[in-house]
């Protein structure tokens, strides 16, 4: 089967409701929680993604037992000191950071090496900022330069650490949360804004977590847990896999699109917070409170006019993995708009800020890029009339998609290389799509 897409044609007028994936942060947090609890957990619409499957495998390495299928997924946990495993193990994170770094937190304590390993992607990542940390709290890390293949041993001797997390990133944050539940004593942080999936799911399992939100920061209490009670689950669709189909929806005149049940985590909506300032209308219906995670069905009109943005920097890590396809909106925008602080979207899959100056000028839209911004000069008439390529983005599902959602707005034939990128975090993306291309 080949793995280039081309696609040929706009996308017409739709009028749909779909439904998208299981969060994949939610499904993987609810792997590794359920991986410590003392009991038999079950989760259902659990993502069925490369990177959900590499934490599953990732736990059944450590002794864990589960059961998956179709319909649900349970986890018999063993408590917080209940992994078993074997001298020289490896633990394959695969494309995903969440699970590479998360998991570091859990080994806190391992008696024996573990070594982590991951894809090409992967593997160019910065893992020393969560080494660094956790090396402070008692375990022993080696790392390749800043990256994977790395070693970790824990300790009997765990020693609770005062934490400055500064670049806003919630996986560092989560590591050391998931390490603090183990460890003796008091474990504080102070976390730059990001989403905060873990402390919710804490709070709702009653563990000895405190949070106090100030305007900048968080201030995180964290004591070391007794028990953890099994975690049952029915995750929420995923707000960053939805992001797409209302960007979609937006750059496409007289369009209507409704997305069900998706989770709308305040520090998650930046791409709708953003989109709405741009002219794009958007509307939550249905909204509940599901075990501390807000759900809601969104509602998406396409655009009759888009403005630009001066995008500021405190909505950034409430959208940091949709910035790209929110590129696409402002090339369409009337007049120059600017993101900065973005030089983490440089610490992804891909280098992500540069692959998007460089969607944009395959469709010749004016950009000026440093290394942690751009400006992007709006085109509110744009069209393609020409073939372009996209390859040789290490297999970075975003790019994929983003790329996918342009040729659909702005039209043009499009070669895009590698769709199995997908598989890591939105194996149903192109059939969505498909469905919404067939509503006429």
């Amino acid at each position: 089967m080949s793995k280039l897409i081309i696609v040929k044609k706009k996308i017409t007028p739709f009028n749909k409701q779909i439904s998208v994936s299981g969060d994949k942060s939610l499904s993987i947090r609810w792997v590794l929680f359920s991986s410590i609890a003392t009991g038999k957990s079950k989760a259902y619409n659990l993502l069925l993604s490369e990177d959900v499957l590499a934490a599953i495998n990732a736990v059944k390495k450590l002794g864990v037992k589960v059961k998956l299928n179709n319909k649900f997924c349970t986890i018999e946990g063993n408590g917080l000191a209940g992994y078993k495993y074997k001298k020289n193990l490896i633990i394959d994170a695969k494309n995903s950071g969440t699970l590479g770094r998360l998991i570091m937190g859990l080994l806190i304590d391992t008696k024996h090496k573990i070594k982590i390993i991951g894809d090409k992607s992967l593997s160019k990542r910065d893992f020393y900022r969560i080494a660094k940390p956790l090396e402070k709290i008692g375990a022993i890390i080696k790392l390749k330069k800043k990256g994977l293949p790395l070693t970790i041993l824990g300790s009997k001797n765990l020693i609770p650490i005062k934490y400055f997390e500064k670049k806003g990133s919630a996986q560092c944050k989560s590591s050391i949360i998931f390490a603090g539940l183990k460890t003796p004593g008091k474990t504080i942080i102070k976390a730059k804004k990001s989403r905060n999936h873990t402390e919710l799911l804490c709070k709702y399992l009653k563990l000895p977590l405190k949070v106090k939100i100030k305007k900048k920061y968080d201030y995180i209490e964290i004591n070391q847990a007794k028990k953890i009670k099994p975690l049952n689950y029915n995750i929420p669709s995923d707000i960053s896999s939805s992001a797409f189909f209302i960007v979609l929806t937006a750059l496409s005149k007289n369009s209507k699109l409704v997305i069900k049940n998706t989770n709308i985590n305040p520090s998650r909506i930046g791409v709708i917070n953003i989109l709405k300032r741009m002219g794009v209308k958007i509307q939550f219906k249905n909204q509940k409170n599901y075990k501390g995670e807000q759900i809601a069905d969104i509602i998406v009109h396409g655009a009759k006019k888009l403005k630009s943005i001066n995008c500021p920097s405190k909505l950034n890590s409430g959208a940091i993995d949709e910035f790209l396809v929110i590129f696409l909106v402002a090339a369409k925008a009337k007049g120059i708009s600017y993101f900065k602080d973005l030089a983490e979207l440089n610490q992804k899959e891909s280098p992500r800020l540069k692959w998007g100056a460089k969607i944009l000028s395959k469709i010749g839209i004016k950009t000026i890029l440093t290394e942690s911004s751009i400006k992007i000069f709006g085109n509110p008439n744009l069209e393609i009339n020409k073939k372009i390529i996209i390859k040789n983005y290490l297999k970075d599902h975003r790019v994929f998609m983003t790329s996918v959602i342009a040729a659909l707005s702005f039209g043009g034939e499009w070669h895009i290389d590698d769709k199995d990128s997908i598989k890591t975090s939105f194996p149903t993306f192109l059939n969505i799509i498909n469905d919404l291309k067939n509503d006429n």
